[in-house]
């Protein structure tokens, strides 16, 4: 399967992060993820994830996913769009090495069992893209714009408890978005 794969990650407030995380699970750093793929030039795909460890694996916490998600194309900018979410990537032109996280077990999706779906091993280059996003389940969630660079989410030691909350896409996505730290496509075979 061929895989035209956009990944954007924004900072959040650690502690409202820690509030809404299964029992078990541990915050790595203040970040949600949106992977958005393309497959096979004809299927939309979308998942959100955050940074986590769990029993000693570090990972990423699958929080929501969704498939056939509609996307469109304009020159080099790439929009997916759905009633809940509308996220658009515009290719920068320039190109890096892929990140690779070293001590990345996968990512655990929930639901019925727990499972660690392995990470993929991606060799190609990626290209850095700016990138505008918005959820919408509610006029308050999140949203934001990246500045055109690359910028680094440390974890930061707990300041607030807020109350427990479920660990649910809405409640995720109404954590406000303090900045968006990096974005970028990269192309591969699946």
């Amino acid at each position: 399967m061929k895989i035209e794969q956009y990944v954007m990650a924004y900072g959040v407030e650690q502690d409202r992060l820690r509030a809404i995380l299964p029992s078990g699970f541990i915050s790595l750093r203040p970040v949600l993820r949106i992977n958005a793929e393309i497959r096979d030039d004809r299927e939309g795909y979308l998942e959100l994830n955050t940074a986590v460890e769990k029993d000693g694996n570090r990972g990423w916490l699958n929080i929501g996913y969704w498939i056939d998600v509609p996307f469109e194309r304009d020159g080099k900018t790439v929009t997916f769009k759905t009633d809940f979410v509308e996220i658009s990537f515009v290719r920068a032109g320039i190109k890096g090495s892929c990140p690779a996280e070293q001590d990345n077990a996968g990512c655990y999706f929930l639901g019925g069992a727990l499972w660690l779906r392995p990470p993929e091993t991606v060799s190609v280059d990626k290209e850095f893209c700016d990138c505008a996003f918005r959820w919408n389940f509610t006029e308050h969630d999140a949203h934001g714009k990246s500045i055109g660079k690359t910028l680094p989410a440390y974890a930061v030691e707990a300041l607030k408890q807020y109350p427990k909350e479920d660990f649910t896409v809405e409640n995720a996505v109404k954590i406000p978005c303090e900045q968006v730290l990096g974005t970028y496509v990269v192309h591969f075979v699946r």
